[in-house]
């Protein structure tokens, strides 16, 4: 069902008896994902993730399972479990197609979808790192994406991560939905969630450091720029200084009857200047 109104789900659970407080829960969006056993049913509450039409679909999903129903209740605006009702007639050759078996596939696609979603991001983050250590001019707006991407990992992270608790409670706790002939497959599913949370955290703790790489690269540049602008500042004060003496209104001055004082002065200013800018150059200051 996606997004069914207030009426509908009231009905829904008068026909198969369900809790009041479930009926609560699948009624507003925004649960935190969770596993809750009541007496005639278990309700799980779970966020979900899919690319659709190019775009990261943050949705949930709330499903009420009974001993011979699953009611899955869905919102957002992905492609839907379409997929569910086709693999639930290839079951494998000892596997009944009931209620656990479609709960297993339900949870199995959920998780699934995560792995494209990751995909993309590596992606993302690759084409960012490759600006960044390719020589290609960054500023802000790329410290901007990488925060956008950082922002987007953490709410993949608040996504995936209880999957690993609800797919474990199932494992633990509910032999009549995880059976001895699902356990491997319910394992499998755990699994499959440890490594997109671990796959997350490694995005997460990459785009950190590039972000730190991106501000040490600022700061460096920023230093190369105060250095250049004071090793030419250097250069134009030893001039300055010698002339602005020069200008002052001395009555006595020993050069003032040698012809060749001032050529001399420039001369030996020009020879300071050339020696102080090859020593600048030399340490990469200008």
């Amino acid at each position: 069902m996606k997004s069914p109104d207030v009426a509908t789900i009231e009905r829904l659970g008068e026909e198969l008896g369900l809790h009041a407080l479930a009926l609560e829960d699948a009624i507003s969006t925004h649960q935190r994902p969770k596993l809750e056993e009541y007496d005639q049913h278990v309700f799980i509450a779970a966020r979900t993730v899919q690319l659709w039409q190019s775009r990261m679909e943050m949705g949930e999903t709330h499903l009420f399972v009974g001993g011979n129903y699953l009611v899955a209740i869905r919102h957002d605006s992905g492609s839907g479990f379409q997929r569910v009702s086709e693999r639930l007639q290839r079951r494998p050759a000892g596997i009944a197609a009931g209620t656990p078996y479609a709960l297993y596939l339900l949870l199995d696609l959920i998780v699934d979808r995560f792995r494209p979603v990751i995909d993309g991001m590596q992606d993302r983050f690759q084409s960012l790192e490759s600006q960044l250590t390719g020589g290609a001019k960054t500023g802000r707006d790329t410290l901007e994406k990488l925060y956008a991407m950082k922002r987007d990992l953490t709410l993949l992270r608040d996504v995936a991560e209880p999957m690993q608790d609800i797919t474990q409670d199932l494992i633990r706790l509910h032999p009549s939905l995880c059976t001895r002939e699902l356990r491997a497959y319910y394992r499998d599913i755990h699994d499959h969630a440890v490594r997109v949370s671990a796959a997350i955290d490694r995005l997460r703790i990459a785009t950190s450091d590039a972000m730190q790489f991106h501000l040490a690269s600022l700061s460096l540049k920023q230093n190369e720029s105060v250095q250049k602008l004071a090793g030419w500042g250097a250069l134009l004060a030893l001039p300055t200084v010698v002339f602005s003496l020069y200008g002052m209104n001395f009555e006595f001055m020993p050069e003032l009857k040698w012809p060749w004082a001032y050529p001399l002065l420039l001369g030996v200013t020009g020879v300071a200047v050339m020696v102080l800018y090859r020593r600048l150059k030399r340490r990469g200051w200008i």
